[in-house]
């Protein structure tokens, strides 16, 4: 039995009509793990991101080469900044969004000092990644000890699609 919609689903190029074009769809509801070769594999007990309706979480993310999974860059903050930020960038594809979809960013540094070398690196990525004019994310900055040694600074990214 057919049954008609009265709503666009976010998955059909246009309005949905019959319960079989519903089924050619996922439903909004389920909770999807997103990968990519574009980043390193999780190393432990985590996804790189998950998905669940409009909502794409982006698992914290380091200066790691995404094939070998090595830490890049020892002791240079503005080059694991943009190492971890394009790693966001990957998932953030992956999981069928953009940059200009992300709503909230957040960084953990484990330096204060790190903070202006950080935001000059921040600052252009956001610059070649959101249309002028457009709404930047939110950010927080957090200083902590990351779990590995290596690593100076992790980014972990919150997007809404549609």
């Amino acid at each position: 039995m057919a049954v008609t919609l009265d709503h666009h689903h976010p998955f059909c190029p246009t309005t949905c009509t019959t319960d079989d074009e519903m089924s050619e769809y996922p439903d909004m509801s389920d909770k999807a793990e997103i990968r990519t070769d574009g980043a390193p594999a999780p190393a432990w007990m985590f996804s790189q991101g998950v998905r669940k309706g409009p909502i794409l979480q982006v698992s914290g993310q380091g200066p790691q080469d995404p094939a070998t999974a090595e830490y890049l860059y020892p002791g240079d903050v503005k080059a694991q900044t943009r190492r971890t930020l394009e790693n966001v960038k990957a998932i953030v594809e992956a999981g069928g969004a953009t940059v200009e979809d992300v709503v909230m960013f957040r960084v953990y540094l484990t330096k204060r000092s790190d903070f202006a070398l950080m935001n000059e690196v921040y600052a252009a990525f956001i610059d070649e990644n959101i249309k002028p004019g457009g709404v930047k994310p939110c950010r927080t900055t957090i200083f902590c000890e990351l779990p590995q040694e290596p690593m100076l600074v992790e980014i972990d990214a919150q997007a809404v699609i549609g």
